[in-house]
């Protein structure tokens, strides 16, 4: 446990300055909201530092992370390991483009694969990127292997999906935040409710290439489908020839308690999507991982990226698979998950609704007529811890996986203090 935990509290809690003079944290977010697109709407903390589970702000306030930027940061800040792997190789070479081959590539695809069970490695960069790289892989196989007449290659999505949001992905997205006003919008995907496998074997046809979902809805509050689900997806896609893709960008790499939230109930996909941990915090870092009869459909320039597969991203990446290879950061996400969410559901009944996650990541349904999510997020700030919340009553924790015990624990009485102060003001 951080031994500068019991004065967090105060220092996250201390109020505003009594002078109308800007503060640093004030200075900062005026620059950013006069020149930066507002495409988010970020707390109002101004982070300038972290290591392990916890960040600093610009005035020095500490705060317990509990976001880990979406599982980017599943290793922590500063990872020795991870930053030691960066700078050896930003003194040797960055980039080379694929124009050329680099020595660090090899290795990591290598053992990328090994760590996924398959064959090949396409590296890209952010994980929108390996989404939309696997949507076109599983067209391409589509019509060069099952046939599947030009143009007409439909995929099977679920309700409440986040891949992204790109232009092709927020066609077949469901939120109105990512779809107004973009459009015209992509063809080529069916909808079918999260969870529901008779319904999705009904909207597969002679036309289907691929079934895309995520193992573990995380955008839309962590939601964990019934048991069974995923290996009846699983049956439905070997049954009916079509590729199985499984978007583990957020829940994958250590973030539930094993390496693949698909490995829970023992599911193995066509293709794998991977990202923001990969890169371990320190660079983007995507890819699709799978066998050599699905990637080995695209040939030299159907696909590809200036700093996909760069040197510095593989020699970052292959050191995260190296610790991944290992075991223990699956282990410790598994053994701290189920300490938290043995504290959160305690909390159930007393302002929270629904608990619901793996390993170190969870959803938590706040009572609406309480608060709103985000309120709780502000107050929590206040207390100095930083979550995120989502859909208007939920909130998300997913803290690296390197957090103290002890600090989880201080995390969960800083919620249940902020929903008591909650139910008195109501």
């Amino acid at each position: 446990m951080n031994t500068n935990t019991s004065t967090i509290t105060t220092a996250a809690a201390a109020t505003a300055p009594e002078t109308v003079a800007e503060t640093a944290s004030e200075a900062a977010i005026a620059i950013e909201s006069e020149h930066a697109a507002h495409n988010y709407h970020p707390l109002p903390v101004v982070v300038a530092s972290g290591e392990g589970a916890w960040v600093t702000d610009v005035e020095g306030r500490r705060y317990l992370d509990c976001l880990a930027a979406y599982s980017a940061v599943n290793f922590g800040h500063g990872n020795a390991r991870l930053v030691e792997a960066a700078r050896e190789q930003l003194g040797r070479i960055t980039l080379t483009s694929r124009a050329f081959h680099n020595d660090r590539l090899g290795p990591f695809v290598t053992e990328l694969a090994a760590l996924c069970g398959k064959q090949m490695v396409l590296p890209m960069n952010t994980g929108a990127e390996a989404v939309e790289s696997g949507i076109k892989v599983a067209r391409a196989w589509g019509y060069r292997v099952k046939g599947v007449a030009a143009d007409a290659a439909n995929i099977v999505v679920m309700a409440g999906n986040f891949h992204g949001r790109t232009t092709t992905i927020v066609s077949f997205s469901d939120d109105p935040d990512a779809r107004t006003d973009f459009g015209p919008f992509t063809p080529g995907f069916r909808t079918v409710p999260y969870g529901d496998a008779a319904a999705l074997e009904t909207a597969i046809d002679e036309n289907t290439v691929a079934v895309l979902l995520e193992p573990i809805q995380g955008e839309a509050g962590i939601v964990v489908p019934p048991p069974g689900y995923l290996p009846a997806v699983r049956g439905i896609c070997t049954d009916r020839n079509v590729l199985m893709i499984a978007d583990e960008i957020q829940s994958g790499l250590g973030r539930v308690g094993a390496t693949f939230a698909c490995d829970l109930v023992g599911v193995v996909p066509d293709l794998y999507l991977l990202g923001k941990a990969l890169g371990g915090g320190i660079v983007p870092v995507s890819a699709v991982v799978g066998d050599r009869d699905v990637l080995g459909v695209l040939q030299p320039g159907e696909h590809g990226s200036t700093f996909g597969g760069n040197p510095l991203a593989a020699a970052v990446g292959l050191e995260v698979v190296r610790m991944l290879a290992t075991g223990e950061p699956q282990q410790r996400a598994r053994e701290l998950g189920a300490h938290l969410h043995e504290r959160l559901l305690a909390l159930l009944g007393r302002g929270v609704v629904a608990v619901r996650g793996a390993g170190l990541w969870a959803g938590i349904d706040i009572d609406p007529a309480l608060a709103s999510g985000r309120e709780v997020c502000e107050a929590l700030m206040r207390r100095g811890v930083l979550a995120k919340d989502t859909h208007g009553s939920t909130i998300r924790l997913a803290p690296p996986i390197v957090v103290e015990q002890a600090d989880l624990d201080w995390a969960v009485e800083q919620l249940e203090a902020v929903l008591g102060e909650f139910a008195v003001r109501e």
